[in-house]
């Protein structure tokens, strides 16, 4: 086993804390966008060791309101767990902590019930935001969780309920977990797994959550010897999806096997009309195997699995054998067969952005131009009710020639075209994980 640096170039932190009002653009930000484009990631608060779990870093949090055709503003701040607090001489945040977290969350960035909440997955509760990313309390949805939360819930679009599928170290199970509109959890199931995985990621359906027990598994040997992160490939056990209706006991989970192999991230799953599952996902061939701080397993690539929960089979589809990862859909149709979806592809030093139509496979890509890399695309509808391909994908990109950052506003029906206009910042924003688009209401 080794180890990869993921702190040089624009994976390293960015120590200032900014806050600067009327951006630069270049082009005509849509009226109809207002809200903030937010991101978060790993932005580790003392000089990391090349050594460091990339995944562990304290949490920083980045934002851009859009409004009346101006960017606003842009913002950063440390999310203030207590290791960060400590480190910068800061009052801790209240709240309460989970066993074994000191409050910091580095993962994603959501808004839910009205308010903007960081999230990580596995030992620290959701931090709970204020409108300007400053930290507010680190909050169990005021007492209703059990344990710990996610980095990915998945929104069901028909009642606004938060999915979640929630693993801790000391666990030989995992929660599925359902937080209702009001920020409240109004429903925790535990399915037996007899092994603690690692669950980064969930898929849903309209009728059910999809449990991804992948053979990335907690290992003692390595947590005594101080891993941060201490969670390894174990080839030789399980490889499974759980397909668990929304409102079932744990009991009735189908289990599907396949080869091993590793998820991060879905893009997408569907009830299909014969009685299987369609789940699309960016599938790695192992994880944490020879590389242990960071996924440097191999390039992930793009695959379509069927699910045949009569069976317990899985059928497997290539669609497309390029590098890519940070899958994914308008947020209208998750769980519902849904026409496009949104990858970023790594291609040496640059970042392209592919834009898939899943009914036909054909792709459109975006080309930021020589040096630059997207991050995570979010699509942004023109409006609640606009067709699934009206609208905009947003990302935060980085140029390496200046060393600097764009917010790029693409119409998503000119995927391939000029940008409708771009946000220039006045600092980099770090290669991170997951942001998603807050609308000001």
């Amino acid at each position: 086993m080794t180890t990869v640096d993921f702190f040089h170039g624009n994976y390293a932190p960015v120590r200032e804390e900014l806050t600067v009002f009327d951006l630069d653009v270049t082009g005509t930000i849509p009226a109809e966008l207002d809200g903030r484009l937010l991101r978060i990631g790993p932005n580790p608060v003392e000089d990391p060791k090349p050594t460091d779990h990339w995944f562990t870093g304290s949490g920083m949090a980045h934002g851009v309101q859009l409004r009346d055709g101006r960017a606003q503003w842009y913002r950063n701040r440390y999310v203030n767990g207590d290791h960060v607090a400590d480190a910068l001489g800061r009052p801790r945040m209240p709240g309460p902590r989970h066993e074994g977290g000191d409050g910091n969350a580095n993962t994603n960035i959501i808004g839910h019930a009205g308010k903007t909440w960081a999230l990580v997955e596995g030992f620290s509760y959701p931090v709970e935001l204020d409108h300007e990313l400053g930290s507010v309390a680190s909050n169990n949805f005021e007492g209703t969780l059990e344990g710990t939360f996610t980095a990915h819930p998945k929104r069901d679009p028909a009642t606004g309920e938060l999915h979640a599928v929630t693993y801790y170290f000391g666990w030989d199970f995992v929660r599925y977990v359902v937080v209702g509109v009001d920020g409240r959890v109004r429903r925790t199931v535990d399915v037996p797994t007899g092994h603690s995985p690692m669950i980064h990621d969930c898929s849903i359906t309209e009728s059910s959550v999809l449990l991804l027990d992948f053979p990335v598994h907690f290992d003692l040997d390595a947590a005594m010897a101080g891993a941060s992160l201490p969670y390894l490939w174990k080839p030789d056990e399980v490889c499974r999806i759980g397909i668990l209706p929304f409102d079932a006991p744990a009991d009735d989970v189908v289990w599907c096997e396949l080869d091993p192999c590793f998820v991060f991230h879905p893009m997408n799953s569907f009830d299909r009309a014969d009685g299987t599952i369609q789940l699309d996902v960016c599938k790695h061939e192992s994880m944490f195997d020879t590389v242990t701080n960071g996924p440097a397993e191999g390039p992930p690539r793009l695959h379509r699995w069927i699910l045949d929960p009569a069976t317990g089979s899985v059928r497997e589809e290539l669609l497309d054998d390029r590098n890519q990862e940070f899958p994914r859909v308008d947020e209208r149709q998750v769980g519902r067969d849904a026409r496009y979806g949104y990858t970023v592809g790594f291609v040496g030093e640059e970042g392209p952005a592919f834009k898939r139509d899943l009914h036909t496979n054909e792709v459109e890509l975006h080309d930021f131009g020589p040096g630059r890399s997207t991050q995570e695309m979010v699509f942004v509808p023109r409006s609640e009710d606009a067709d699934e391909d009206d609208g905009w994908c947003m990302s935060y990109v980085h140029d390496a020639n200046t060393d600097t950052a764009d917010v790029v506003i693409l119409n998503a029906q000119d995927f391939s075209g000029e940008p409708q206009a771009i946000v220039h910042l006045p600092q980099r924003v770090p290669y991170g994980f997951h942001g998603n688009w807050v609308p000001n209401r």
